[in-house]
């Protein structure tokens, strides 16, 4: 099952496990059955600490237990963790078997000390990027804390309980039965969100930093670049970011930034992390910025107010804060998003298979969103604004080969349909002749372009008319000592290579700006360097 240079790889993993484990099946008379004891029993002949057995009794079937000998140590896949959870398999093998994590220390600890009992199921699809991240997360905390436990559950093997629970996006996480959470979480998140004194102290450990020379806001490609740049001229560096890869994150493939033919999005984050951290910067993620208080005098401090509570302050604020995927803002958006409005075609849409949905947009993304969805679901109607697509020919001349793809333009959607429970349609309004149509779906994927991350700094720094931040070409705002860089600001074309530059770019300007200060005790005049020793 598993190609030969798949499987020489996964035995050189395997040589890691310290303590055996055992590969619980429970299995019916499928064909999905027989193909996971084929994956199995390929496994158990990596490793002589690896054995396969049949003897599970889940009533999930086909499912499996990775189980340390002798011990209730174990997570559970339901379904065959193949595609983007092969990771998750791997790494499940690994740390049940005894293999550390590479997490931060602390991070474990809290894990370790949650207090309660927490039983996930954690549904996945094979095409979703996000999931392994949600995934890997609930399986390493079962392995830390013998009071956790996870079952991750591939949707598309498993239709009638998705449709029971009324699943529609994923990665979704059900934790004691109840609806926990729904979207990408990674560990920090996830145990945030059972802790509840994490926030709390957190905000005390960072109102209690010095400030620093260089804060940047926000930790996308542009954020990472300005604070690699500013590291390297061995100033003192901080990075405050929602979550640390933005927007890369929920992006499939990447084929445009040079040198690097293709990656994903997950992987092209974990990249920019493990660069950042090569340097002396303090990272503070699960940070969410507030306000930005410009310096009161010139040379003067100027100030980040979080989300928590607590206030950052720094000579130089680089933002990067990026932007987010922009909503339609119709009635019935709000209330059924994940309920049938999902923005990710690759994670949600194995969920849609036979069924019909639409896309809003007609732009590139749109355009492949449809293509994509178009081999899997029963049928696609793409609905555009405009009075044409906006998207590459090549992408046009793909999408109308299609048999089962439908395209509207000169179209405004203007409310989703629901019955209180999912999405039963749409409505659109024809910009030609005014009337309004009626469609019946069971899906929506919009896919409309980005919105800037920028409305916590109104008043604060010059917006454009669409809330970019303006900047000159030096990266440099309308007030003095900030910065900003990517997409959230004017620069055009929102792309990874080009938000990549402007952070280094803004990274070099802050750096330019303080050594050009006069310090504040300097009563003489005299121009000189105001940078501290890192």
């Amino acid at each position: 099952m598993l190609e030969p240079a798949l499987k020489d790889q996964l035995k050189s993993y395997l040589t890691n496990i310290t303590q055996p484990i055992e590969l619980v099946a429970s299995l019916d008379d499928g064909a999905k059955s027989a193909e996971l004891a084929e994956l199995l029993d390929e496994i158990a002949s990596l490793s002589d600490k690896v054995s396969f057995v049949r003897t599970g009794t889940a009533a999930r079937k086909p499912s499996f237990l990775i189980r340390r000998v002798g011990t209730d140590i174990g997570v559970t896949f339901a379904g065959i963790p193949m595609g983007h959870e092969f990771t998750s398999l791997v790494l499940a093998l690994l740390q049940v078997g005894g293999h550390p994590s590479k997490a931060a220390p602390e991070l474990l600890q809290q894990v370790r000390d949650l207090d309660g009992d927490y039983a996930f199921e954690t549904y996945f699809s094979l095409s979703c990027q996000n999931c392994p991240d949600v995934v890997q997360a609930l399986n390493l905390m079962a392995v830390l804390n013998p009071r956790i436990s996870n079952v991750s559950i591939d949707g598309s093997l498993f239709k009638d309980e998705v449709d029971a629970r009324k699943v529609m996006a994923v990665p979704t996480v059900y934790l004691n039965g109840e609806p926990f959470a729904s979207g990408r979480m990674d560990l920090e998140q996830i145990v945030a969100k059972l802790d509840t004194g994490a926030a709390a102290k957190a905000a005390e450990k960072i109102a209690a930093k010095s400030p620093f020379d260089v804060l940047v806001v926000g930790g996308g490609p542009a954020g990472a670049a300005a604070a690699v740049y500013a590291a390297r001229k061995g100033i003192s560096t901080g990075i405050a970011a929602e979550r640390f890869g933005g927007q890369v994150l929920d992006t499939m493939a990447i084929e445009n930034l040079i040198s690097v033919p293709h990656t994903e999005g997950p992987k092209l984050a974990a990249a920019l992390e493990t660069h950042v951290k090569e340097y002396d910067v303090d990272i503070m993620n699960l940070q969410k910025a507030k306000k930005l208080v410009p310096a009161s005098t010139v040379g003067g401090l100027i100030g980040v107010e979080l989300e928590n509570g607590a206030s950052l302050k720094a000579k130089t604020v680089i933002l990067t804060t990026g932007a987010r995927w922009r909503q339609m803002g119709v009635p019935g958006e709000d209330e059924y998003r994940n309920k049938g409005v999902a923005y990710c075609p690759h994670c949600d849409g194995p969920l849609f298979k036979g069924k019909r949905v639409a896309v809003i947009g007609g732009g590139n993304s749109g355009v492949e969103a449809a293509i994509d969805l178009a081999g899997i679901v029963a049928h696609v109607t793409l609905i555009e604004f405009d009075s044409q697509l906006r998207a590459d020919a090549v992408l046009q001349r793909k999408l109308n080969s299609l048999p089962n793809v439908t395209t509207i333009v000169s179209a405004m959607t203007t409310e989703v349909l629901g019955n209180g429970e999912k999405v039963t349609g749409l409505s659109y309004k024809d910009r030609v002749s005014g009337d309004v149509h009626h469609l019946e779906l069971e899906g929506i994927f919009v896919q409309i372009g980005l919105v800037p991350n920028t409305e916590w700094l109104n008043g604060a720094v010059a917006l454009s008319p669409r809330g970019e931040i303006e900047i000159d070409a030096r990266g440099a705002t309308s007030v003095p000592g900030v910065f900003a860089a990517g997409d959230a600001t004017t620069t055009p074309y929102k792309q990874i290579v080009i938000a990549m530059g402007e952070g280094a770019k803004a990274a070099l300007s802050a750096f330019d700006y303080l050594i050009r200060q006069v310090p504040v005790e300097d009563s003489t005049g005299v121009e000189g360097a105001s940078v501290a020793a890192a």
